[in-house]
């Protein structure tokens, strides 16, 4: 079980987020590239998590500008 700690600072919960969901990500990749009937539905949702993550980079980036600012 993985606590989260919800007073964090945003770009922390941010950041914990993001990696938390490229790790899940990477292992669907290791599935989408095999062979077999779960492979199509792997490469679907692949494309989903990837550009999800695409626009967890642009948060991120805006995020750790408002933190520099």
């Amino acid at each position: 079980m993985l606590v989260i700690g919800t007073e964090a600072p945003l770009d922390v919960l941010h950041d914990t987020a993001a990696y938390r969901i490229r790790t899940a990500t990477q292992l669907l990749e290791c599935f989408a590239f095999s062979q077999g009937i779960h492979s199509e539905l792997a490469r679907v949702l692949v494309t989903s998590l990837r550009n999800g993550c695409d626009l967890m980079d642009v948060v991120g980036r805006r995020l750790q500008a408002q933190v520099s600012a």
